[in-house]
């Protein structure tokens, strides 16, 4: 049966990496309890894998593993094992039944993600940005340059800029996000330093990841929904 596991990832935690929380959980879900199957051969390994890593310094209400168990307990049950063995930073929120098969898998599934990005206090611009900002936001088209291997070329990011807006307290941005296409938040904010003639000190940004989400329809009329909304909760006597 496979499972996905939805968890939160705050306070000192954040700067906790991928493999550290990976070698954290299968700790994590040994001391549970939980009946979590083994790849075969000669050093077998927890089936388990993420959704998307997220980047260290970086906070979440939205992180996704799956796994394949045995026999599985209530998602209430599992709730109550996973987070009495759970450090402080991290807090498992919802423990849910998902189809067989590879087309299920939260990693092949991620197409987009939600984050809240403020400024480090004493990091904001100057007053008036929030004016600059608000028209970078309606740009249909902002480009970057991108260095790879292979050197540097010029691509225009706003396509995989799904939804971006100035909030009260923070700065709102949807983005493409798994292995096909990410766009990690920084690099929207650096864009925007470029177009607008700002210049921002190194770690300006607190970057807090609110969900992620599968695409359900196509890449041009997107039905994005949440990884955790593609399971069911186990009632009371599952087995």
């Amino acid at each position: 049966m496979k499972i996905r596991i939805k968890f939160r990832k705050f306070g000192v935690m954040k700067f906790i990496g991928h493999l550290d929380v990976m070698r954290y959980f299968q700790k994590a879900i040994r001391r549970a309890g939980i009946d979590i199957c083994y790849s075969e051969g000669f050093s077998p390994h927890m089936i388990m894998s993420f959704a998307s890593p997220l980047g260290v310094g970086l906070t979440s209400s939205g992180e996704y593993l799956d796994i394949e168990v045995r026999e599985a307990c209530s998602s209430k049950d599992a709730l109550q094992r996973l987070n009495s063995v759970m450090a402080e930073g991290i807090e498992v929120v919802s423990f849910r039944k998902i189809a067989d098969g590879k087309a299920s898998n939260a990693m092949a599934l991620t197409a987009a993600a939600d984050y809240e990005v403020r400024f480090r206090e004493g990091c904001a611009p100057a007053e008036g940005w929030q004016e600059d900002f608000d028209r970078f936001c309606s740009l249909e088209s902002v480009q970057v340059i991108k260095k790879s291997k292979k050197g540097e070329r010029e691509v225009d990011i706003r396509p995989l800029i799904y939804r971006i807006e100035r909030r009260e307290d923070c700065i709102f941005m949807q983005t493409a996000a798994g292995s096909a296409r990410n766009l990690k938040p920084e690099l929207v904010m650096e864009a925007f330093a470029a177009w607008a003639g700002l210049s921002f000190p190194e770690f300006a940004f607190l970057v807090h990841r609110l969900e992620l989400y599968g695409n359900t329809g196509t890449e041009e009329q997107r039905k994005l929904v949440s990884l955790e909304s593609l399971g069911e909760e186990l009632p009371l006597g599952q087995a």
